[in-house]
């Protein structure tokens, strides 16, 4: 079983920037890593997504604003999150892939407003 532990949330204006982080408990080499966010009264949405190779892909309304990057070494994945808008407000949580095997961290609160 490995643990995902998110960091990095807070409150923040429009316009700013906030990092985060989710550092696991073991390898995240052979994951497939994501960033998903819930909204209050929303379902849970899928923001970015790294593969083992590196391959990026975000979803629509965060592409030229969030970059998503991992560093296998230090067990960590990371969100650099620029230009934020009050619709980024959610729960920001952190998801490791391998075929069925699952794993999810708790959560961070990104919080935009002014």
């Amino acid at each position: 079983q490995m643990q995902l532990v998110e960091s990095g949330g807070g409150l923040v204006q429009p316009g700013g920037s906030l990092r985060l982080s989710c550092s696991a408990s073991g390898s995240i080499s052979i994951y497939v890593m994501n960033w998903y966010r819930q909204a209050p009264g929303k379902e849970r949405e899928l923001v970015a997504t790294i593969t083992p190779g590196d391959n990026r892909n975000y979803v629509d309304s965060v592409k030229g604003r969030f970059t998503i990057s991992r560093d296998n070494a230090k067990r960590t994945m990371y969100l650099q999150m620029n230009s934020l808008k009050l619709e980024d407000t959610a729960v920001y949580y952190c998801n490791a892939k391998y075929g069925h095997v699952e794993y999810w961290g708790q959560g961070t609160q990104v919080t935009v407003s002014s």
